[in-house]
């Protein structure tokens, strides 16, 4: 019996890849995800398979936004700075005239001298009558007889270390002591010119001394002190005595002449005779002023030396 005979069997190969269809419907976007064999990554910036995208002329919406932000910021804190600026110049112009503070310190170093020999030597002087220009004094600088500012003040400080120096040698020195000194000196002085701006207006002296010119006169025999301690230190009580006393006159006579033209009438400045109750009163105020310096200057000084 002849057997059914079945035609070989053949290998099928393995299915070969697909090709592409030349016409596909959609676009194959997977490519642009991640991991494709062929290509990297996706670029930043670019869509899933959209177009590179254009640089724009503008800026972005966030630089537009910051750009006017910070710019108004800066204008804003520009004009909140000048108007705080004005607003502490107005308010401090109103207490402390820097302006006339200026005056007070226009001074130069042959007005110093020739100052500070007036405050020592005031016998030989002559002409005690303060120059004016403009219906406004001279600066100090050019007028010997106009007060300032420059010499109360660092005579001030000169005597504050000289009295530290004076402790010093007695080993008396601290901190604290010196502080003190400095302290009691200025609340005198502040006690002695509230003094006389209530006597002026318990009298009604109508003056053109003001507040300043009241700290400058006091301020003055600052320099007696210093060359009376100086003196104390170099020489002993004796040199202390015999200099402060002829420092005390100096500063006497030097008060008596400069506020006998600022406080007695127009009459008495020009050598007439004092009469009336009122000018009496004026001259017993500025006779009281002129005393109470070497007061002050003995008082301030004395315990320094032992």
């Amino acid at each position: 019996m002849e057997l059914e005979r079945h035609p070989p069997k053949r290998r099928v190969p393995a299915a070969a890849p697909r090709m592409a269809d030349p016409h596909p419907l959609f676009d194959d976007t997977s490519a642009a995800g991640g991991g494709g064999g062929g290509g990297g990554g996706a670029q930043p910036g670019r869509g899933y398979g959209g177009p590179p995208p254009v640089s724009s002329p503008y800026p972005p919406p966030a630089s537009f936004l910051r750009e006017p932000v910070s710019s108004l910021a800066v204008v804003y804190g520009s004009s909140l700075a000048s108007q705080g600026r004005d607003i502490v110049d107005r308010n401090l112009d109103r207490f402390i005239p820097v302006g006339r503070l200026k005056y007070y310190f226009a001074v130069d170093t042959v007005y110093v001298g020739r100052k500070l020999g007036l405050l020592v030597f005031p016998f030989v002087h002559q002409d005690w009558q303060v120059r004016y220009q403009q219906d406004a004094p001279v600066a100090p600088r050019f007028d010997v007889n106009a007060p300032d500012l420059y010499i109360p003040v660092m005579a001030f400080i000169t005597y504050i270390l000289i009295a530290g120096l004076a402790l010093g040698t007695q080993n008396r020195f601290s901190p604290d002591s010196l502080g003190l000194q400095a302290s009691s000196a200025l609340a005198w002085l502040i006690v002695e010119v509230l003094a006389v701006l209530l006597s002026l207006y318990l009298v009604t002296v109508n003056t053109d001394l003001t507040t300043i010119d009241l700290i400058a006169f006091a301020g003055y025999k600052y320099v007696g002190m210093i060359i009376g301690l100086v003196f104390g230190l170099l020489f002993g009580r004796t040199g202390y005595y015999v200099v402060l006393s002829w420092c005390c006159l100096s500063i006497f006579v030097f008060m008596i002449r400069t506020l006998r033209l600022k406080l007695l009438s127009e009459a008495a400045a020009e050598g007439v005779l004092v009469r009336g109750a009122k000018n009496q009163l004026r001259m017993y105020l500025t006779m009281a002023i002129a005393a109470a310096q070497p007061l002050f200057m003995y008082w301030l000084t004395y315990h320094l030396l032992r």
